[in-house]
């Protein structure tokens, strides 16, 4: 079993590199707009709906790191706010990228056999589980949105 500081250096890498993928979230989404990060190829998520839905979990993780109680549900998770303008954009990324770090750094803060306890309820199983679930959660859209921008890009968009 993985360590929190292993776990916390798992998230790091899928969102800021240094996997052994050598690819990440931030270095995906340099340089996107945000008529790029709406726009939708066939019946694909978009870009910016993607990145929400994986901090949408990311968000209800930390409240649980927290001691809050977990109120998410998976029925809001592409749900979206509207993004107008390339500073909506860059506000999604850059949110997106500081609870990320915030999460790495409540994981790591984690005592070791925590990671063994239930999250929140036992039904939802393990913290171990759902911290990895969340990265593999993560490197899984992480590919597609690779997919995306370089469909986008091949497009000319």
């Amino acid at each position: 079993m993985h360590t929190p500081a292993q776990l916390a250096k798992h998230i790091r890498e899928v969102y800021s590199g240094g996997n052994w993928t050598c690819s990440n979230l931030k270095d995906n989404l340099d340089g996107i707009t945000w008529e790029q990060a709406n726009r939708k190829v066939h019946s694909f998520n978009s870009m910016a709906a993607l990145v929400y839905h994986i901090h949408y979990f990311v968000l209800a993780a930390n409240d649980v790191l927290q001691g809050k109680p977990l109120v998410s549900h998976d029925k809001y998770s592409f749900d979206l706010p509207p993004i107008h303008s390339q500073e909506d954009w860059l506000q999604l990324v850059n949110r997106t990228l500081e609870d990320a770090k915030r999460f790495a750094d409540l994981v790591e803060a984690l005592p070791e056999h925590k990671l063994e306890e239930d999250f929140w309820d036992k039904k939802y199983g393990s913290y171990y589980r759902n911290i990895l679930g969340i990265i593999e959660h993560t490197h899984y859209h992480l590919g597609q949105i690779a997919v995306l921008k370089k469909w986008l890009a091949e497009e000319g968009d």
